[in-house]
């Protein structure tokens, strides 16, 4: 019998330790970046990635710009043994050559093993981290993990149904902005009239999204808003123009615009921003930006998108 008990034990060991494979990849709502997660890993309620019921073995998915997989491609190749005792190593996925590292870290006292792999998905590049602390190690082994980044794949299209799906709010109305593109999932997204991903600054677009910890107070909520405003990325020689407290569907918010210039070409660009606040120190953050050509059109459409979002 504990011969049985033993071989049992064994066999389930063998079990956990071999990546599930599945017919298509796990894309987590509102990404590009999917793969077949190992057994005992689900998707996590607190990031984006996947984790075990204990939270102890953590697999982060994210996007980094399409200039990040080539910088790492240069540097590992200029430097193939790699640096500190870490040396590069490069896996075979659905979406092509990637690279990644393994490295002993530490998380507080504990003992990590940690992974961190890199592809390139062409407009995007493709990132995932791995987290695995010692007491799980004999179960997600190297080789697992290199078999779970083997699965790894990318989609061109998310349904725009699907991104904004992933927003702690409803978008009602779009302005007939033809596109979405997620930034942050279930934190913010982009609308835009072009696929193209360069010269954004040359035509309207919406980065809607939420922020947290906004202050109460009426005074502070007008320097905070105006602070936001002024680190707005990609503008230069930005000059506010208007910032005063509205009432956005009767809740208070605070609407912030600024002229400045945006991208290679100095384009004149006007910046609308809308800050509904909500309770528990966060708000509703519409960030809406037009060639100054164009300004007077687009301010139309933004307000139609602004005025057509509902709290879930």
């Amino acid at each position: 019998m504990k011969h049985l008990v033993r071989c049992l034990a064994v066999a389930l060991t063998m079990l956990w330790a071999v990546p599930v494979l599945a017919a298509d990849p796990t894309y987590l709502p509102g990404t590009r970046l999917g793969l077949v997660p190992l057994v005992g890993l689900a998707p996590a309620k607190s990031f984006v990635g996947f984790e075990t019921e204990d939270h102890s073995v953590k697999v982060l998915v994210t996007e980094l710009p399409a200039a990040a997989y080539r910088e790492v491609e240069t540097t590992f190749k200029t430097h193939p043994e790699g640096a500190n005792g870490i040396k590069p190593e490069t896996v075979e996925t659905g979406a092509g050559l990637a690279f990644y590292t393994v490295e002993n870290a530490k998380e507080g006292t504990a003992a990590v093993r940690r992974y961190s792999m890199i592809l390139s998905g062409g407009a995007f590049s493709g990132f995932v981290a791995v987290q695995v602390p010692e007491s799980a190690s004999k179960i997600y082994t190297d080789d697992a993990i290199r078999s779970m980044f083997a699965t790894a794949s990318v989609r061109s299209n998310v349904p725009d149904s699907e991104q904004l799906g992933t927003l702690p709010f409803k978008v009602t109305e779009r302005g007939d902005f033809k596109s979405v593109r997620t930034l942050t999932p279930g934190g913010a997204v982009m609308l835009v009239d072009s696929s193209e991903t360069i010269d954004i600054e040359k035509a309207p677009f919406m980065v809607l999204g939420v922020v947290g910890s906004v202050p109460d107070k009426s005074d502070d909520r007008a320097r905070y808003a105006e602070q936001a405003a002024r680190l707005i990325p990609g503008l230069r020689d930005g000059r506010i123009t208007m910032s005063e407290p509205i009432r956005i569907d009767s809740a208070p918010g605070f609407e912030t615009r600024i002229d400045a210039v945006s991208g290679k070409d100095a384009t004149p660009v006007t910046v609308v921003q809308w800050l509904r606040f909500g309770s528990g120190g966060r708000a509703i953050r519409v960030i809406g930006s037009a060639p100054r050509d164009q300004w007077s059109d687009a301010f139309s459409r933004f307000r139609i998108v602004r005025d057509g979002i509902q709290l879930r």
